[in-house]
């Protein structure tokens, strides 16, 4: 999936484009990128911004579309008037999501958007938004006013926003985002984690687009990209001298994956009758609690999936077990998933060129019963990565299919195939 950001250079990576990257890349997209402006600043302190010519803004975003086929788009520092402008004009008809993070105060500091530029940034950017994720001083910029969430969020939306998220609204022990969307709204809550932070508004920011691109709804994109900023913010390193960088995490990645395959129209037919399990690791791992998994399942709800469960470290106990048994053999797999076994789903999975092997549940010794047992007798038929194995079933065992890859969304995007094929 191909995503553009559009917004400044932070050279501590922090922020801006690079973070955009960063956290993208980690989700499972290729993000590709326009530079609208390069700062100077790093953990501590703000120099100073150099706005890029409209006509070369306007020449990268041009570029990028005339090549690369995009899911979404996300618009963050735009610093001045005539860089909106341009940004405006190439993006007004544009079909596709995107995102806006108004970006007008540095952490450190320094501002993004020119005062001069916020009148243009509301009658140009805001209209081109799926979706806008003002925190709540931003927003209180943007709406002119201060007061409650509702009341900014309805201002900004009559500005031609189709979605409003105004996040990290602190209430007790809480984090909030508050959602508008048409006349209804909803709040999307997690736990607050003290301390300042860089990056963690683009992160939240840049899970949107990933959400919205991947087709999930909006209730559903506000709480995939709450659970990410969470866990970025929750893995904050302290880098430089001054305040620490959000991380992408391990568990971003997976989340990703999962989110991406349970918004898959028909995957409910591929869910077994155990349900599904989604893992991922680091390099070698050596028992289940070095994988991360659904502690729960991925279940079907009619013609529907969800995740009943949470992601964590020995979330996961057979496919893990895969997971652990083939990464010995090759290493460079590191995510698995299981699904539902048929002929017809093997047979895709031929038509479409996948690696396949198996092995007999018939065969395994009473004195064993694990699930490594077969992975490993099907990765002795095989020289290379196997994206398939399966077993037919046996004697009060269920037939089984499960995809490997070197990364979660690798295993998603076999999963998609097989689905669509």
């Amino acid at each position: 999936m191909n995503l553009l950001a559009i917004g400044g250079s932070d050279p501590s990576s922090g922020a801006g484009i690079q973070g955009d990257i960063r956290v993208l890349s980690s989700l499972g997209a290729h993000c590709l990128s326009a530079i609208t402006a390069v700062t100077i600043q790093n953990t501590s302190t703000f120099e100073h911004a150099e706005p890029v010519s409209p006509r070369i803004v306007g020449a990268q975003i041009r570029c990028v579309i005339s090549d690369f086929e995009l899911a979404g788009i996300k618009i963050g520092m735009v610093y001045e008037k005539g860089i909106i402008k341009a940004i405006h004009h190439i993006l007004e008809k544009t079909r596709i999501p995107i995102v806006v993070d108004p970006v007008i105060e540095s952490t450190t500091g320094g501002r993004l958007l020119a005062k001069s530029a916020v009148d243009a940034y509301k009658k140009l950017i805001i209209p081109l938004a799926t979706a806008i994720t003002p925190n709540q001083k931003e927003a209180e910029i943007l709406a002119g006013m201060g007061g409650p969430p509702g009341r900014t969020a309805r201002i900004i939306q009559e500005m031609g926003a189709k979605n409003v998220i105004i996040t990290g609204i602190k209430r007790g022990r809480n984090i909030s985002d508050y959602i508008l969307k048409g006349d209804t709204h909803r709040t999307v809550s997690g736990a607050w984690i003290r301390g300042a932070n860089r990056g963690s508004g683009g992160v939240h920011s840049a899970a949107v687009l990933f959400g919205l691109a991947s087709g999930y709804g909006m209730q559903e994109t506000a709480k995939f990209a709450r659970q990410v900023s969470h866990d970025s913010i929750r893995d904050a390193k302290k880098y430089g001298r001054g305040l620490p960088i959000t991380d992408a995490t391990p568990e971003n990645r997976l989340l990703g994956a999962i989110n991406r395959i349970i918004n898959t129209k028909g995957m409910a037919k591929l869910i077994p009758q155990c349900q599904t399990n989604f893992v991922h690791s680091g390099p070698g791992p050596k028992n289940t609690g070095d994988v991360l998994g659904v502690a729960g399942r991925i279940v079907r709800t009619g013609d529907h999936v969800t995740m009943a469960g949470t992601i964590r470290y020995g979330g996961s106990k057979h496919v893990a077990s895969a997971l652990i048994a083939a990464s010995s053999k090759f290493p460079q797999i590191r995510a698995a998933a299981n699904i539902r076994y048929s002929e017809g789903i093997i047979g895709a999975a031929r038509a479409a060129g996948m690696k396949i092997s198996s092995y007999d549940r018939s065969r395994e010794p009473q004195s064993v019963q694990s699930v490594p047992w077969g992975i490993k007798k099907a990765l002795a038929r095989t020289k290379r990565p196997p994206d398939v194995i399966y077993h037919a079933g046996g004697w009060g065992k269920e037939p089984m299919i499960i995809i490997f890859g070197n990364t979660p969304d690798s295993v998603a995007e076999k999963i998609t195939t097989l689905i669509e094929t």
